[in-house]
């Protein structure tokens, strides 16, 4: 699962103080900092709210659903079970969220559910989950990369055979990427991939995206060297945040994906301005106080 700002909320306020001493980074926060360095800033530091988009609570919602299925026995797991999952999950989600309910005009869910059972439907025609046992589901993986940084994040589900060849599988609701253009999805199972092996001693066998958006599964053998890789890249991207929280360098960054961020009011690219950024709150995200900042 691609962790939204507030899917991070809430793995890092478990321990605030441990947060604050050892700062942590997701794939999404990575992603968000390859994209723009100014939007990581306004998620990770300035943890500016976000309005909840419908693709993005509708995908949380599915994957509550999809985690939920493996309560039931093997056998039961059918489309008219998760359908009929689909309530308490919304239910649970408006009381976690009540600003998802804004997204349902009148109270009325028979729109809602309709596609969101749509994406469940789909996957049943990639998986029988009546011949899957998970391991584990949304599981929080944490390591340690350095003194100074944590590697963490939601694993969606960890399947694992018998002689311990474990693998990784991610919900995607959305379409998959166009041949070519899977680099971004990848890495988000790169960095599990690294995570999981720093923590299990063992490279996973398999690295599963299963798109719900038109039925697509992608497919991954991750080997040794390539975690290698990805291990350089995060390095790489976390010495830039370090740079950036201690120059005050935020840089936007224009692409395609300007016109779906949330913070366009706020963004020099769009003729805004960006709030004061706390000095403390950088320290508590990155592990670095800014240069002009007091002591």
């Amino acid at each position: 699962m691609t962790e939204t700002p507030t899917d991070l909320d809430a793995l890092e306020s478990a321990d605030a103080d441990e947060r604050v001493r050892r700062p942590g980074l997701s794939p999404s926060r990575a992603s968000d900092f390859m994209q723009c360095p100014l939007l990581f800033r306004f998620r990770a530091v300035d943890r500016l709210p976000e309005p909840p988009s419908p693709a993005a609570v509708r995908g949380t919602l599915v994957h509550a659903v999809l985690e939920r299925l493996f309560d039931e026995p093997a056998g039961a797991r059918t489309v008219d079970a998760a359908r009929a999952l689909l309530a308490p999950a919304w239910d649970a989600l408006v009381e976690e969220r009540p600003e998802c309910a804004d997204l349902v005009p009148d109270g009325d869910t028979t729109e809602w559910f309709g596609r969101a059972g749509e994406l469940l439907e789909t996957y049943f025609t990639l998986e029988d989950p009546n011949r899957l046992q998970p391991a584990e589901r949304e599981l929080v993986v944490r390591t340690d990369l350095d003194d100074d940084l944590e590697l963490r994040g939601v694993v969606d589900r960890l399947d694992v055979a018998p002689d311990g060849a474990m693998r990784v599988v991610d919900y995607k609701t959305g379409r998959s990427p166009a041949p070519g253009h899977e680099s971004s999805a990848l890495f988000q199972m790169r960095f599990y991939a690294l995570v999981l092996a720093r923590l299990r001693g063992r490279v996973p066998a398999m690295l599963q995206l299963v798109y719900l958006g038109d039925g697509t599964v992608l497919r991954h053998v991750p080997g040794e060297g390539e975690l290698e890789t990805v291990e350089k890249r995060i390095r790489a991207v976390w010495s830039g945040i370090r740079r950036a929280a201690r120059d005050g360098t935020w840089e936007p960054r224009r692409s395609a994906l300007c016109s779906w961020c949330a913070h366009q009011a706020l963004c020099p690219l769009f003729g805004g301005t960006p709030p004061e950024v706390s000095p403390d709150a950088v320290e508590h995200a990155t592990g670095v106080r800014p240069v002009s900042a007091p002591v």
